[in-house]
């Protein structure tokens, strides 16, 4: 029997959820911000701005409306950027089936969340926005999954993380569809991890890559130096950061997610750091700071870049030693050139 389920961002990666759980024989609507997004993907079934491409199923509609997306549902899930999750959630309280915890919530969203104690993870967060009902209910959704395959229908993992168990696995079970494989998960601050500073490493790869290009020194083998070495900084934040299972890092929360999100063609992330290489696109930009409040202006959203602020503080905070992630920190911030970033690193990667 087909659940109804309300999706909270309608962005590449919401909608192909949407599709994956319309195929799974599941009703589903979606929170879109954008008036033209609501009118496309009722009136054309296709997400023209975010998803092209890809018809959309008759079960699939979308709404304006944040409060009537989450109103009655059984499964909520959130898949708004890392930079607006909070506020939107925080719109969504008085909701009753919200209120009263009757609707179990899972979340797409990755990266960090800012708070005056610095950096919190997202689950963190959004456990003291919500009511008491939520504590360690919430299950967090992540793994090696671009939006353009799995609204293809390509086969993909996914981890569904939980403290509790229970949720873990009604989440599998709601989102298990053709082509898309679910497994449950105790350990939700490793997946969520993974899930954020994979990001901040794919940009570095996506400069390797770049540069790769005309280099004789780098090539597939450099990459992949580089890609172990992100991987080690990964498990070392989550050390740090109290993950509770190793097999997470080498599971497809980590390794896989990681592979994919430096690796694949559709990754916003290693693109925004070959358009560093090639495009100077950090030039309109005077630091950091600024890109982050001028992110939009890219034209599309690598994540990687928020989430690199937040793992260089902790960082600095927990005395983590993390080549890549504190170096691209500083191109970002223009203290560094790109070149000398990936010449300095490779000199001193920890595997």
């Amino acid at each position: 029997m087909g659940q109804s389920i309300g999706i909270i961002g309608a962005g590449a990666w919401g909608t192909a959820m949407a599709m994956s759980l319309a195929r799974g024989g599941h009703s589903v609507q979606m929170w879109a911000l954008e008036k033209d997004v609501v009118e496309s993907v009722n009136n054309r079934h296709e997400n023209t701005r975010y998803l092209p491409g890809f018809a959309l199923p008759g079960t699939i509609t979308a709404s304006g409306d944040l409060k009537a997306v989450a109103a009655d549902k059984n499964f909520l899930i959130l898949a708004s950027p890392s930079i607006y999750l909070e506020r939107t959630m925080q719109g969504l309280l008085d909701v009753p089936n919200i209120s009263d915890g009757t609707t179990c919530i899972g979340v797409l969203t990755k990266g960090f969340i800012p708070s005056t104690s610095g950096p919190r993870l997202i689950l963190e967060t959004l456990e003291r926005v919500l009511p008491p009902v939520y504590a360690h209910n919430l299950v967090y959704i992540a793994g090696p999954s671009h939006a353009e395959e799995v609204a293809m229908g390509k086969v993909t993992g996914l981890i569904a993380a939980s403290e509790n168990p229970m949720n873990s696995i009604r989440f599998r079970e709601v989102l298990k569809s053709k082509g898309l494989l679910v497994y449950s998960s105790l350990d939700v601050i490793g997946v969520q991890i993974c899930a954020a500073a994979k990001n901040v490493v794919a940009i570095a790869f996506g400069c390797l890559a770049a540069i790769a290009e005309k280099s004789d020194v780098f090539g597939d083998n450099t990459e992949s130096l580089l890609l172990a070495a992100g991987l080690n900084e990964i498990m070392t934040i989550g050390r740090a950061m109290g993950a509770t299972h190793p097999e997470t890092f080498t599971s497809i929360s980590g390794v896989g997610d990681l592979d994919v999100t430096c690796r694949s063609k559709f990754g916003r992330n290693q693109r925004f750091g070959q358009d560093i290489i090639k495009n100077n696109i950090l030039d309109k930009f005077e630091n950091l700071d600024d890109l982050i409040a001028r992110i939009m202006e890219i034209g599309y959203l690598p994540e990687g870049v928020v989430a690199c602020k937040f793992v260089y503080e902790l960082a600095r905070r927990e005395n983590l030693k993390l080549p890549i992630c504190s170096g691209l920190y500083r191109i970002l911030n223009k203290e560094l050139h790109p070149a000398q970033f990936i010449e300095q690193l490779l000199d001193g990667v920890q595997i």
